[in-house]
């Protein structure tokens, strides 16, 4: 006699970050089919909404909130509105992310700060709303994206590879400071294939050929990562099955760090 599969997060209530696309969006639709209540933020609210929306119209339960993860308001907000809507939160994904080329004597300020504030900021700003309610629970998990650009450096991208580098630290800081309460991890996805890459590949002078560079990164696998896989990988971290996991930068990188 075939057993119903037992949901991996079942009950749990998870915020995610930057989940109107992506990796975000692939986490969100994930966690949902595992059983997981989703709060869906982003800075754009329409992607967040339809990121809720298809949960919602395949069974599961989800709310969308819009917010900018820099603001400590908007990161009070998104993690006030979770508990509001589930009385509770017992999983932080800080996912949002960004990137712009350009070395050092070639970015201007606002630039660096955009990248630093949303990838590196905002895992504070956003850490810093859910902490609290994970001590009064005695309990919580948060998960950071990072990247495998956190541990290689990468032609032309110095806040991307600052920013990312500063989240795996961060990372394994906060685990000291919060466990046993508290669990802290983040991924370290190799080249994947999300909108935001096929964006910045379009305004190449060659898109194939800088594909085909991308492709050369993840060199064992030979391809790029599905978000999906990316959040099968955030999945595990989010499930009991990492209970004992903290203060860890989990590659997913189709073997681009093979030499690291």
């Amino acid at each position: 006699m075939n057993q119903k599969r037992s949901q991996r997060l079942d009950g749990k209530a998870v915020l995610i970050t930057g989940a109107g696309s992506g990796i975000g969006k692939a986490s969100a639709l994930l966690f949902a089919s595992e059983g997981a209540l989703v709060a869906c933020a982003d800075v754009i609210s329409e992607a967040a909404e339809e990121t809720a929306a298809t949960i919602r119209s395949d069974g599961g339960k989800a709310i969308s909130v819009q917010g900018d993860v820099r603001s400590a308001d908007d990161a009070q907000r998104m993690v006030s509105s979770t508990v509001s809507a589930f009385h509770k939160l017992d999983v932080l994904f800080n996912n949002a992310g960004t990137g712009i080329r350009g070395s050092v004597h070639e970015l201007n300020e606002e630039q660096w700060d955009t990248v630093i504030g949303i990838n590196l900021k905002g895992v504070f700003q956003c850490s810093k709303a859910a902490i609290p309610v994970f001590l009064e629970q005695e309990s919580g998990n948060i998960i950071n994206t990072a990247s495998t650009f956190g541990i290689l450096a990468s032609p032309r991208y110095p806040a991307y590879c600052a920013s990312k580098g500063g989240v795996i630290m961060l990372t394994k800081q906060m685990a000291l400071d919060y466990g046993p309460q508290i669990r802290v991890n983040c991924i370290c996805p190799g080249a994947t294939d999300t909108p935001r890459l096929r964006r910045n590949m379009s305004l190449r002078p060659d898109p194939s050929l800088h594909e085909q560079e991308l492709l050369k990164l993840n060199r064992a696998a030979g391809r790029l990562a599905r978000p999906e896989e990316i959040a099968n990988a955030a999945l595990f971290l989010a499930s009991d099955e990492s209970s004992f996991v903290t203060g860890s930068a989990l590659v997913v990188d189709g073997g681009q760090t093979i030499d690291a």
